[in-house]
């Protein structure tokens, strides 16, 4: 049975897969600083990036903001309580929730880490001139929203 080549996505032109491939070379990367020296795992770093940027928030806010979904973000949390990286406290808008934020262990682990992932991203960007950085970031905010109006059929 001939198969049609056209019709198929040959993976290195499949920009899902690419953005995929991209994402993961990264986040490993950056995850080589965080996982042997503070033993934190992907998903409970994108937790404390996020908190590191704020003061608060609410688990349903950090699932949006990491693109996680609630379960990982939950069990992520309950590794970072155990580790006093963060402490819940009650909502007191909605008893059904609970801020999280850094604890001082956690601040001080997110500002050890920051200056290093950003001097990756710096190494990352680097064959890249100012103009080609705005760009791509500007693509990707772009492809970002784009991906969150594509409606899925299930089948």
């Amino acid at each position: 049975m001939a198969s049609d080549t056209k019709t198929v996505p040959m993976l290195a032109d499949f920009l899902p897969y690419q953005l995929s491939i991209a994402s993961n070379a990264v986040s490993a990367r950056i995850a080589e600083l965080y996982q042997a020296r503070f033993e934190l795992k992907i998903s409970e770093w994108r937790i404390m990036a996020v908190l590191g940027e704020s003061t608060a928030r609410t688990q349903r806010e950090l699932a949006e903001l990491t693109v996680m979904d609630k379960v990982a973000v939950n069990r992520a949390c309950k590794v970072l309580e155990k580790r006093a990286l963060i402490q819940r406290r009650p909502n007191a808008a909605d008893g059904r929730s609970h801020h999280v934020a850094l604890t001082d262990a956690g601040r001080d682990i997110y500002s050890q880490i920051m200056p290093l992932a950003r001097d990756v991203e710096r190494q990352l960007l680097e064959p890249f001139s100012d103009g080609e950085q705005a760009q791509l970031r500007g693509l990707l905010s772009r492809m970002r929203a784009a991906a969150k109006g594509i409606e899925v059929e299930a089948k």
